[in-house]
C-alpha cells in the first residue's frame, strides 16, 4: 500500500479504463479523487457509481468534461443532476441503469470470483430484455454477470499504513464492495494512522484489497461534500 498525493494516485488511469466510485449522493464521495482524475485527463472512461452526479462539483465536474462515454448507476436523475441529464438528453453519453441491489452484487461477485448469478429482480422489466431467464423453485429470474473495474476511487474515514480501512457510518456505502472488485483500489481517507491503531474488530476493507491511499483531512473532505450540496 502507498501513500500517495491524490495526482500521483490517478496518474496512471488510462483512456477507456472503468472507473467504479464510491458514493451514495455526496456520502462518501472521494472528492480529491476525482478533482486529480479531471485534471489528469483520461478520457473515454466507463463511469459506475450509485448516482450520476450531484450539481457541478465531484462526479458531475468529470461528467462536465465531456471525457466520459458510458455511466452505469441504479439512480441517474434526481434534482441536480443536470450535467447528466444535459449530456443524456443530447445523446453525448451512454447509460446502464442497473437496480441498486443488482449493481452492489454484480460489484461483489467481481471481488469474489463469481462467475454469473440469477436475481429475480428486474424480471419481466425492459431491464431485462436481451438476457437470459430461468424459473427456479416456482420463482422467475435473470442472469447477471460481474462488473469489475480497472480502478476504484473510494472514500473512507481513517486507514492505517497497512492499508486496512475503517469508514464513518453510511458514507460506507459502495466503497468496500468497489475495493474487491478493481485492479487498482485508491482510498481517500481524513488521515493515515499506524497499524496498530485501528481495532482489527473494525475494519471493514482489509489492507489487501487496498493498493493507494491518499490522506486529504477531515476538514477538506467536509468543504468539498458542502460545496456540492449547495
Amino acid at each position: 500500500m502507498e501513500v500517495l498525493d491524490a495526482d500521483a494516485a490517478v496518474a496512471d488511469v488510462q483512456d477507456g479504463a472503468t472507473v467504479l466510485v464510491g458514493g451514495f449522493g455526496t456520502a462518501g464521495m472521494p472528492f480529491s479523487l476525482i478533482d486529480a482524475l479531471v485534471l489528469q485527463g483520461a478520457g473515454d472512461l466507463t463511469v459506475v457509481s450509485n448516482n450520476a452526479g450531484n450539481g457541478e462539483t465531484g462526479l458531475a465536474a468529470l461528467l462536465a468534461t465531456g471525457r466520459v462515454r458510458k455511466m452505469i448507476c441504479s439512480y441517474p436523475r434526481q434534482p441536480d443532476s443536470h450535467v447528466f441529464d444535459a449530456l443524456y438528453r443530447t445523446g453525448r453519453i451512454e447509460l446502464e441503469v442497473v437496480p441498486q441491489g443488482n449493481l452492489a452484487e454484480r460489484m461483489r461477485a467481481a471481488g469474489a470470483g463469481i462467475g454469473a448469478f440469477f436475481t429475480p429482480t428486474a424480471y419481466g422489466t425492459v431491464l431485462a430484455e436481451g438476457k437470459e431467464t430461468r424459473s427456479i423453485g416456482g420463482r422467475d429470474y435473470v442472469l447477471e454477470y460481474p462488473l469489475g473495474g480497472d480502478v476504484a476511487l473510494i472514500s473512507a474515514r481513517r486507514a492505517d499504513t497497512a492499508g486496512n480501512l475503517v469508514f464513518h457510518k453510511t458514507a460506507r456505502n459502495f466503497g468496500p464492495v468497489m475495493a474487491t472488485a478493481a485492479t487498482t483500489t485508491v482510498a481517500e481517507v481524513d488521515e493515515v494512522v499506524e497499524a496498530d491503531e485501528i481495532d482489527p474488530e473494525a475494519v471493514v476493507t482489509p489492507g489487501i484489497f487496498v493498493d493507494r491511499v491518499v490522506a486529504v483531512g477531515a476538514e477538506q473532505r467536509i468543504a468539498a461534500r458542502e460545496g456540492a450540496v449547495a
